[in-house]
């Protein structure tokens, strides 16, 4: 008998947001599961870990599903370390982040929680796909989301993924797709405002807002996919030397 893979799974929202709870459906048809994730939300925290404060982690169960499951007070990547050295007997086969409620699309990949625990999979030469959808709404309706996400998951387990490589999927909000597109991050960035406030004490603070922009006209990118109703794949690499400026800066007088 052919033994089921074993799947990581975790989030930046947090273990009993909607997303991770789907995401925890789907994949319990497809292997055994072991969820780790943060006890409350963790978004924007990017490929931050706790390094000034304790730890907790504790096992937990919130459905009747088969999956073992805990919750920890630390960041995405935490849950991801803590799992691989803590929890699990063996190394995951794949390592699924999310279903985040929210974008994680062009620039965003490198604010995102959800992205940076699938990017520490990868650090330790785990297959991994941070997923996410458009609609930040708690009660967002992830099950159009479902096939896909099983589609998804299993081409990966079946083909792999090279090292160093990661996926990073983002569905538009929609009830139905036009399918998935292979694409390339958006050149987009947030231009960003404070807005800037006194409280009754007399102290200032802050509120950080701003304003998504798309420079890119391209229609090979993941933010035109998501704006014509395709599902967005972005192989993601973390090896971030610009490799292309290697020869320029050798003829640099230093």
């Amino acid at each position: 008998m052919k033994k089921r893979p074993l799947i990581l799974i975790t989030n930046d929202d947090g273990i009993t947001a909607p997303g991770i709870r789907t995401l925890i459906s789907v994949m319990n048809e497809i292997g055994d599961v072991v969820v780790v994730a943060p006890e409350g939300p963790q978004s924007g925290m990017g490929h931050a870990v706790t390094l000034n404060e304790t730890l907790y982690c504790n096992e937990i169960k919130l459905d009747s599903g088969s999956q073992k499951e805990f919750k920890s007070s630390g960041t995405p990547v935490d849950c991801v370390k803590l799992a691989v050295s803590e929890i699990l007997d063996r190394r995951p086969d794949i390592c699924v982040s999310g279903i985040n409620h929210g974008s994680n699309s062009s620039i965003n990949v490198i604010y995102s929680g959800t992205m940076s625990a699938a990017v520490e999979a990868g650090i330790e030469g785990i297959p991994a796909i941070g997923f996410s959808l458009l609609d930040y709404s708690w009660n967002a309706n992830f099950e159009p989301l479902k096939p896909y996400i099983k589609q998804i998951v299993l081409n990966v387990l079946k083909n792999g993924l090279p090292e160093g490589v990661v996926l990073n999927a983002n569905f538009p909000n929609s009830e139905s797709f036009k399918g998935i597109k292979i694409c390339r991050q958006a050149r987009a960035n947030w231009v960003e405002e404070f807005d800037k406030r006194v409280n009754p004490q007399g102290k200032t603070y802050y509120w950080l807002t701003g304003e998504f922009v798309n420079m890119d006209k391209g229609e090979d990118t993941d933010e035109w996919a998501l704006a014509n109703n395709y599902i967005s794949l972005v192989p993601v690499q973390f090896d971030l030397t610009a490799h292309h400026f290697i020869q320029k800066l050798n003829n640099w007088n230093l």
